[in-house]
This record gives C-alpha cells, structure tokens and sequence, in this order.
C-alpha cells in the first residue's frame, strides 16, 4: 500500500481522553489517515456523509442515550454505505452486541475491546483486514461467544440489544417513563419492549408489578447477583 492509497479514517467516541488517544494511536499507523473524530452520534455521521471514509472507528456508546449508537450506527452503514468498514469499540466484552454487529453479514466489521487501541500496529492491521473484507472479533469476546453457544438456552438470550438495554433499567427500579427519558425513546416504545420482555421470559401470565419484579430477578440471576432499585 502507497501513501496515495492510505486509508481515511473517522472517529466516534464521546470521551475526550479516550478519543485523542485512539487518534494518536491510529496517527502511528503509516497507511492510515484520521479525517475527522466526532463526540456523538449525529456528528459522526455528518461527518461520514461529508467525508466518505473509507473506516469508522467508533465506541459502542455515544450520546445521546449512550447506549448501543456504534452497533446501530454499523448497521446503518451496512444498508447505506456498504463500503464504508466499521471497527466497533467497547470497554467490556458484549456477546449480544457482537451478535447484533455480525447479523446479517459483517465481513467488513470488527468488534474490539478498547484496550486492543493501544497497540498501534494491532488496530492498524485490523483496519486493514476488514477494509479487505475479513471480519475482526475480538479474542475475548470470541471466547464468550463459544461459551454461549455451548450453555443451554434461556428467555435472555432471544432479547434484542434495546430490550436487554430496557431489561437493565427495569432491573435498577426505572419506571417507563423514566427508562423513555433515558433511552430518548417515546413511552409507547418502552411499553413495546416491555411487553416483548415479558413475552420471551415467559412472564406473560403474572399482574404488571409482579412482571416487573421476576423481570429484575431473571436480569439480576444472569448478572450473578440482585438487582440494585434506583429511583426513577
């Protein structure tokens, strides 16, 4: 690869520290070029659509809900700008969301822990496999994904990111409204997914408080302890 052939990168992650550190650490690379390093979702994808890169490196959560933007913003390129190769960046290991990033065809994604940005050559090299089309999967994160094949199956396992992101907050004491606020989603939405939680943990047939309750102590069984009640 020549330097005319250098590799034009934008950056997606809401920390400062974090985000000047991933950039001096693709700055090492020599075929690669940072074209623009954004704090939130909607700036990273003005960006993308300004400057067609040809990567997006961007962190799993980012306002405005911080939340799962970087996996639903992969998927959006998917449809959108298929060219464009995403690495997906998280702080701990998530066998739903790299689920979620490889559904469908991911041959141009890559889902790291961030720890993985430090090494300069590591990322560099990644960058460059899936821009060629060869999927990434973190080493750890490929670990938890055997794991969870092999273990017998349970109602979490048939939740979609945003239901379990909403099981979360059902577990910490949100109410609807609260977790709507939360999430920047209306409250019929959360009331949706809600209703398809109870649906898949088979919790259908119990009175709305008590749905709530189980719910939490599913999520809080799955976590290797209680839930914790937060005021919402």
């Amino acid at each position: 690869m020549t330097a005319a052939e250098e590799l034009r990168v934008v950056v997606g992650e809401d920390s400062f520290l974090v985000r000047e550190g991933i950039v001096r650490s693709l700055q090492q690379h020599p075929h690669l070029k940072v074209v623009a390093a954004e704090g939130d979702l909607a700036a990273l994808r003005d960006a993308v659509e300004r400057l067609e890169p040809d990567v997006v490196v961007t962190d799993i959560r980012m306002p405005p809900t911080t939340t799962d933007e970087g996996i639903r913003f992969a998927l959006e390129l998917q449809y959108k700008r298929p060219s464009v190769a995403v690495v997906v960046l998280s702080q701990v290991a998530n066998v739903g969301y790299a689920t979620t990033l490889f559904e469908g065809g991911g041959a141009r994604r890559a889902y790291l822990l961030k720890d993985r940005v430090v090494d300069s050559e590591y990322l560099g090299d990644v960058i460059e496999s899936v821009v060629q089309g060869r999927p990434i999967l973190d080493p750890e994160i490929f670990g938890l994904v055997i794991a969870e094949q092999n273990r017998p199956k349970t109602g979490l396992d048939e939740l979609s990111t945003r239901e379990f992101d909403v099981l979360e907050l059902v577990a910490a004491g949100y109410s609807n409204a609260a977790i709507a606020k939360r999430l920047v989603v209306t409250q019929r939405a959360v009331e949706r997914h809600v209703n398809g939680i109870f649906s898949k943990l088979h919790l259908a047939n119990s009175n709305a408080v008590n749905r709530r309750v189980l719910a939490a102590l599913v999520y809080a069984r799955s976590q290797g302890g209680d839930p914790e009640p937060v005021a919402g």
